[in-house]
């Protein structure tokens, strides 16, 4: 004999199953109010009503124990194909954006990379405050000065404010690029 639902299992099974409590009771073939009275203890649960609900408790318990999976039927393919078009042309138009930055960053890398070769071909750094007089004499000693201040400035990585709009806009290219690959499974019929 199955027990009677409770409150809070009645309430459970509501949730699980995406039940209204006037369809469970046409379910049970008693109407709302016979259902509720009941729920709240003003009437006890007749015969027919745990039988009723017995298999949904059941049901219930086994799915808590191991949920199902969500079954969906085959998707529209409209609004999927429209969301497919969004998340290819934006991510088209990303790394587009993405193309300046990418050959700065290579730019950047070529020159930090070749920094150590330039650095050995100059006479050492006498340092920022030991900047020479220009003249016709100390030419020389003051260009030797003048390039290592140079390449201190221009032979660096990709600036911080340049480098977060590149990886930016690769993140958001990156995840257009993968709902595209998703979308596109989703409409071959290849679901997960």
């Amino acid at each position: 004999m199955a027990r009677p639902a409770t409150h809070s299992s009645l309430s459970r099974l509501y949730t699980h199953f995406g039940l209204k409590a006037y369809e469970l009771a046409q379910y049970l073939g008693i109407t709302a109010v016979q259902l509720s009275r009941m729920n709240t203890g003003q009437r006890p649960y007749s015969q027919e009503a745990r039988e009723g609900l017995a298999p949904f408790e059941a049901a219930l318990e086994a799915a808590t124990a191991a949920p199902p999976p969500p079954v969906l039927e085959a998707p529209d393919a409209a609004p999927l194909q429209r969301r497919l078009r969004y998340c290819e042309h934006h991510a088209r138009r990303l790394r587009w954006e993405l193309r300046p930055l990418e050959e700065q960053a290579r730019q950047a890398g070529a020159r930090v990379a070749a920094l150590p070769a330039v650095r050995a071909a100059l006479a050492p750094d006498p340092g920022p405050e030991n900047k020479p007089a220009v003249s016709r004499a100390t030419w020389p000693a003051w260009l030797n000065w003048f390039r290592h201040r140079w390449l201190g400035e221009y032979f660096t990585a990709l600036p911080a404010d340049l480098s977060a709009q590149y990886h930016l806009l690769r993140l958001q290219a990156e995840a257009l690029e993968t709902e595209a690959a998703a979308l596109q499974q989703l409409l071959a019929g290849e679901t997960t």
